[in-house]
């Protein structure tokens, strides 16, 4: 046999097989990464059938968040906002605008604006907005500066490993909630105290950020 496969060929075999693992590595780190929420779903910023700006409401007018997600703190959801929180004002504030003319028409006909969702947790993940809430994490440690966004985007990947990082350690996501409001958009963590801070929370509110699948897998 060795006269019909000689030894030089031993490289050439050697060369093809680091070649197909190297095309693996590849392959695999590809959709490693072009498949993984980071690109898939970071950035995702659709147009909405009434072009509501945050930046306007939430920022220059300084609106908080649980005006219009009224049931965020007692609910699972944080709540797509009925058309009648919008005519609260907007029924004597520029009643007559054309961008307003869809919420005028829901307003009048009963239908329901079909604003498209931007954050979404897969239907087989459990979150509880309410939990998190009370737990001190603010909206901008999940949403970002929504205050900043003329059109809202996803700005963290929401992924089972984003989230356990959290879970494993919430230091810079936890906020004392009797000097600030989950809705203060600017909030920054303590560089200093912060972990004295997360840690009294911690104790006192007996925070135990499950790490287990059951915990979001029900």
């Amino acid at each position: 046999m060795a006269q019909i496969f000689p030894k030089w060929l031993n490289l050439l075999h050697f060369v093809a097989g680091a070649g197909a693992a190297c095309a693996v590595l590849g392959a695999v780190g590809f959709f490693w990464y072009f498949g993984s929420p980071n690109y898939t779903d970071v950035g995702y910023r659709p147009i909405q059938p009434v072009p509501y700006s945050h930046r306007l409401h939430a920022g220059a007018m300084g609106m908080d968040c649980r005006y219009c997600h009224y049931n965020v703190e007692r609910s699972k959801m944080a709540g797509v906002p009925p058309t009648q929180i919008c005519m609260n004002c907007h029924a004597v504030v520029l009643p007559k605008s054309e961008k307003l003319a869809l919420v005028h028409k829901s307003y009048e006909t009963g239908k329901p604006i079909e604003w498209v969702r931007v954050h979404k947790i897969p239907d087989y993940a459990y979150f509880d907005h309410s939990v998190h809430i009370h737990a001190g994490v603010g909206c901008a440690s999940c949403h970002g500066r929504i205050d900043q966004m003329d059109v809202v985007q996803q700005e963290k990947p929401l992924s089972m490993g984003w989230c356990l990082e959290c879970h494993r350690n919430p230091t810079n996501n936890l906020r004392d909630l009797t000097k600030t409001s989950v809705t203060q958009m600017d909030w920054q963590p303590d560089p200093v105290h912060q972990p004295e801070i997360a840690a009294k929370l911690i104790a006192e509110k007996k925070l135990q950020p499950p790490q287990d699948c059951s915990a979001c897998h029900r």
